[in-house]
């Protein structure tokens, strides 16, 4: 009785050992004396003891932060480059038979990339065409990841670290640009406003009472400042005019 008992538990602990529960974002390679025999899961799957392994693989999106790079541009500038990628197992049996840690492998996938990539490219075109640079970087690693069993969702550059000579100078760029739209802007308003004095001049060379108008209205609108002394040119013409008369 004794070794029925005994040979029932120890039936029991062997059926026990080989239950495995696994999550819903969860696959379980089975490799079964050194063989690969398939993928099972999620929920509950039985593995024989001693004769079949299994190894988790989690289907769920990698958050993987590429480390600061240093980057030589086509132009010769030296920066620090970081990155991140998102990437998720497609096919569980492919990350484990095609790649001894497939998460180590697209980190420094990743990171041979990343300074491929961005040092055939301008510092300008690393800061102004950045999503271009993203969808060149996801295109490159999701194809050489693809054996894998991997697929790579997205690439987003993070930070673009300048030397701070670099950033003067770019500073000092960003201010002469600013300062060559102003000018060109006032000289466009000073084009404008000579426009519409050649044609008041016209106006007035039409109407020679109009220039005395004008005058007046100069005057009036001199006036409604508080000043105490108030100078003011006087047009020859209507002097000459004033002159004229008194001589009749």
């Amino acid at each position: 009785m004794l070794s029925l008992t005994t040979l029932l538990v120890v039936v029991g602990i062997f059926i026990l050992s080989g239950i495995k529960i696994l999550n819903e974002y969860e696959r379980g390679v089975i490799f079964r004396l050194g063989r690969a025999i398939g993928t099972k899961g999620p929920g509950i799957i039985f593995v024989i003891p001693f004769i079949d392994k299994m190894v988790r693989i989690s289907l769920r999106t990698v958050v993987l932060d590429v480390p600061p790079q240093d980057v030589i541009t086509k132009d010769n500038i030296s920066v620090k480059v970081n990155a991140v990628i998102y990437f998720r197992v497609m096919d569980p049996q492919k990350s484990v038979l095609e790649v001894e840690d497939y998460l180590y492998a697209t980190s420094q996938l990743s990171q041979t990339t990343l300074r491929s990539v961005l040092g055939q490219s301008e510092l300008d075109e690393l800061l102004s065409s950045r999503d271009k640079i993203n969808e060149h970087l996801q295109s490159i690693l999701d194809q050489q990841t693809d054996s894998w069993g991997i697929k790579v969702s997205n690439v987003e550059v993070k930070h673009i670290d300048l030397p701070k000579e670099m950033q003067r100078a770019m500073a000092k760029q960003a201010e002469a640009e600013r300062e060559r739209r102003a000018k060109i802007i006032s000289s466009d308003a000073e084009l404008q406003a000579s426009y519409k004095l050649s044609e008041a001049a016209g106006v007035i060379a039409t109407h020679p009472v109009a220039i005395q108008l004008r005058y007046l209205q100069t005057l009036s609108e001199i006036a409604v400042e508080n000043n105490t002394t108030t100078i003011f040119p006087v047009p020859i013409d209507l002097l000459n005019g004033m002159f004229n008369k008194k001589q009749n």
